[in-house]
């Protein structure tokens, strides 16, 4: 975690340094920091932050896909005359087991517009979602665990 701290430093810097305070100065300075803190990986040894942070960007990726195409259907089920929302509830087993983990796979789900996370089972390995679009709930349950989930657990691991 002290990487990420020291990347966002750099990251921050880099900003101030060429005085372009913005979205993507950041994201210029993140990436060059990146680069310079993987150069010189071998002055502090070997660190998870190398492997968390493409899965993190992964993850990140796949939320943002998720979340155009969520609302692109939201919207059509909002502009056109015939609304094809068949709205459910599903529970889906979870493979996440502390608590930081079940909450961003809740809160990933609730994020994206259609879904929501309503509650957890007592022992905490089942999640129940309402959704809006419900055409089979076997193929929604494994688009979560194979999704969202599984990106998480890859971050989280």
């Amino acid at each position: 975690m002290n990487l990420f701290f020291i990347n966002s430093f750099l990251a921050f810097g880099y900003m101030g340094v060429q005085g372009q305070f913005s979205l993507t100065g950041l994201l210029v300075g993140f990436a060059l920091g990146y680069a310079a803190l993987w150069i010189t990986q071998p002055l502090y040894g070997r660190s998870r932050y190398f492997q968390r942070a493409p899965k993190s960007a992964r993850l990140l990726g796949y939320f943002l896909m998720e979340l155009i195409l969520s609302n692109l259907r939201v919207l059509w089920d909002v502009v056109t005359p015939r609304h094809i929302s068949r709205p459910g509830i599903v529970g889906i087993p979870l493979r996440a087991n502390t608590e930081m983990e079940i909450l961003l796979v809740a809160n990933l789900i609730s994020l994206t517009p259609g879904t929501l996370s309503i509650d957890l089972s007592e022992d905490r390995r089942t999640l129940y979602v309402h959704v809006m679009f419900l055409d089979d709930p076997d193929r929604f349950r494994k688009s979560i665990t194979d999704g969202v989930e599984r990106r998480v657990l890859e971050v989280m691991r």
